[in-house]
């Protein structure tokens, strides 16, 4: 079995993690044999190996962690099994009884405090769970109590059932001396201290047991917002998120910013608010159907939903409002020309590609429910006659991920990625690796063919990040600050919720700025990079590259705004023309065989500005595409929310004088 084979089947990430592996088994192995001799240097050099990977591994290897825990040996009884060794090598060693009574009896009291500490931290995080959460209403009408401190809080398991050392360490030094007072002053320490934590934590439970309730909680957030009179929703659902989702809402935050009407956002996952975006909007979270039901929604005209979501339905009930799908990006992709569209009142699309695939779809979606509004998030995207190109050609491969199911497969690497990236590096030019977030999270080949591209492209990486990481890291941390972004539970984000204050987007855009600045700048010697978080972002890496090949995806109709060279990726080789026949992006763009063969020709392109047969194509694309220059995109996108609210707005009236008619 190879290193790499052995790494995934134990879910480590290299032959550091591999190596801790060997001496936490190794440690456990000898622990038994070692009591059993006895041989107390040696059995104490195992314990202490035992600990030290096992905290090591927990840091490095989580993953590994988890898979132990799924064979039935989990922290708890990994502790244990160190006590008990301890005892059997102490009665090898012939240890009093008092002693070895002493022990076996506060070994036992202490896990049987570590699960009465475990059932109190259960019943205080269960009751600081709360029907709703906000982030930007003021709800210090709430007397919420603060959370509990952190030492006694997080990772209180680890905590405690590391109170065992100085009972441990007593024996061992008792066992090692012959003179027992020592075992007797580890086990009091440990017994003691346990105590203590306990008794600490049973008068935090009593200050949460004056937790609003549920009623008291949707009455205040009603009353905030309704002095704060929303008329437009941004809903967003998904099964599971995580940073690879909110991505979906993170882009139109902006947008809604800019907007006359006054926005909210809806979530239903908790873990949303972990992954949103700094936003002077207010937020709320409602994971519950019944509690949504209850928010205080009605002057609320328009609804925008950035993705098809199950839990849509529950928002889709509000019959006052009207519903548009405004989805994540426009492609040539199914998910943007679904038929699941029907149920809302209007599509809003950047062109007229978007309309033109939605009249393919027959019988499902009406012209007129469909509406051009552009793609107002390309703002920051540079155009072509703006960008000067360095003495190397910079090419951003940025593949979309394998989809849900195989007939929605559209990514290129696993029939060709990593044959491509070793073409590419052939051909000496830069190349700017950005994958889809989600790539690999269905198939194994997908993620296979991912890590061997980050092989290729990461040898030199690293060393020219060195200086400048500690201040990309301060950065990060004041937006995550000014994000609102926190650890804190339910209860908690409540309290610490509260109205924006002087408009900080300056600021913002600022350190944006001077974070990118400083990691292009910092990267300036490295030949290749590999971006997997959300900084740097989609559109700087735009901004960077010369040329970009990617799939079928709304990355190419975003790159299309620039009016840069870029390559669609034709893993099936279909003829030219059926290509370009099926997707509508493909109309301006250079087509990749699997094979690569048309590759050199390609990045003439960029080496040869003047031999760029594609360049009239892609001016006249960007306009069926993305909709035209003027008026802007956001001029657009506004005009059309302020219509179908006065529309909606209309109809409301209209509905409550007909009785009187």
């Amino acid at each position: 079995m190879t290193i790499r084979r052995l790494c995934a089947v134990l879910r480590v990430r290299g032959k550091i993690d591999l190596l801790l592996v060997f001496f936490f088994a190794a440690g456990f192995a000898a622990l038994p044999v070692l009591a059993l001799l006895p041989s107390l240097w040696g059995f104490t050099a195992a314990w202490a190996v035992t600990y030290l990977a096992d905290e090591a591994l927990h840091s490095r290897a989580p993953g590994f962690v988890r898979r132990l825990a799924t064979l039935q040996l989990s922290r708890t009884m990994r502790f244990a099994v160190r006590t008990v060794m301890l005892l059997a090598l102490a009665d090898r060693m012939d240890a009093p009884g008092a002693v070895l009574v002493t022990g076996l009896t506060v070994l036992s009291a202490h896990l049987l405090l570590v699960m009465m500490y475990s059932a109190l931290h259960h019943a205080i995080r269960r009751r600081r769970v709360l029907p709703v959460i906000v982030r930007n209403l003021d709800m210090s009408g709430l007397d919420i109590p603060e959370h509990p401190p952190a030492f006694l809080y997080r990772r209180f398991l680890r905590k405690l059932l590391h109170l065992d050392l100085p009972a441990h360490a007593g024996v061992i030094v008792a066992l090692a001396t012959g003179t027992w007072y020592s075992a007797y002053i580890g086990c009091a320490l440990t017994i003691g201290t346990t105590l203590a934590a306990l008794t600490a934590l049973l008068g935090r439970f009593r200050a949460v047991r004056r937790m609003p309730g549920r009623d008291a909680v949707i009455g205040e957030v009603n009353r905030r917002l309704a002095g704060y009179r929303p008329e437009v929703a941004l809903y967003f659902s998904f099964a599971a998120v995580s940073q690879d989702f909110m991505y979906q809402v993170n882009m139109w935050i902006e947008t809604l910013e800019q907007l006359d009407r006054r926005p909210v956002i809806v979530l239903r996952e908790r873990a949303s608010f972990r992954f949103l975006g700094r936003t002077r909007i207010p937020v709320v979270c409602v994971p519950k159907a019944d509690d949504l039901a209850e928010l205080e929604l009605s002057g609320v005209r328009v609804v925008l939903y950035p993705g098809n979501a199950g839990k849509n339905v529950h928002m889709l009930r509000i019959a006052e409002a009207k519903h548009v799908f405004i989805g994540h990006g426009d492609s040539d992709k199914l998910a943007s020309s679904n038929r699941v569209s029907k149920v809302y009142d209007e599509i809003w699309v950047a062109g007229r590609a978007g309309r033109d695939r939605y009249r393919r779809v027959r019988h499902a979606i009406s012209d007129g429910a469909i509406v051009e509004v552009g793609r107002p998030q390309l703002a920051p995207v540079r155009l072509h006659t703006d960008h000067l190109p360095g003495p190397v050609p910079v090419v951003l491969y940025a593949p979309t991920w394998e989809g849900w199911s195989d007939d929605d497969c559209h990514t290129s690497l696993i029939p060709m990625g990593v044959p491509l990236v070793e073409r590419l590096l052939a051909e000496n030019v830069r190349i700017i690796y950005k994958p889809h977030p989600l790539t690999g999270k269905r198939s194994a080949k997908a993620a296979a063919a991912d890590r061997r591209i980050r092989e290729l492209l990461r040898a030199d990486e690293d060393r020219h990040m060195a200086d400048a990481r500690p201040r990309l890291q301060e950065i990060r941390a004041r937006l995550d600050e000014m994000s609102g972004r926190h650890e804190g539970d339910d209860a908690q984000q409540l309290r610490d919720a509260r109205m924006p204050g002087p408009d900080g987007a300056a600021e913002w855009q600022e350190l944006h700025a001077e974070w990118h600045r400083i990691f292009w700048a910092s990267r300036s010697g490295a030949r290749h990079h590999v971006i997997l978080e959300q900084l740097p972002t989609l559109y700087e890496c735009f901004n960077q590259a010369d040329l970009l090949i990617s799939d079928v995806s709304s990355v190419v109709a975003d790159f299309v705004a620039s009016l840069k060279p870029y390559v669609l990726t034709n893993a099936h080789d279909l003829r030219d023309e059926e290509f370009r026949a099926a997707y509508t992006t493909a109309g301006g763009a250079y087509l990749l065989d699997r094979a690569c063969t048309r590759l050199p020709e390609i990045l003439r392109s960029v080496r040869e500005p003047l031999h760029d047969p594609m360049a009239p194509r892609r001016r006249t694309l960007k306009e069926y595409v993305l909709g035209p220059d003027h008026p802007t995109s956001m001029e657009r996108f506004n005009a059309a929310v302020n219509d179908l609210a006065d529309r909606s707005a209309a109809e409301r009236a209209a509905d409550l004088l007909a009785p009187l008619a």
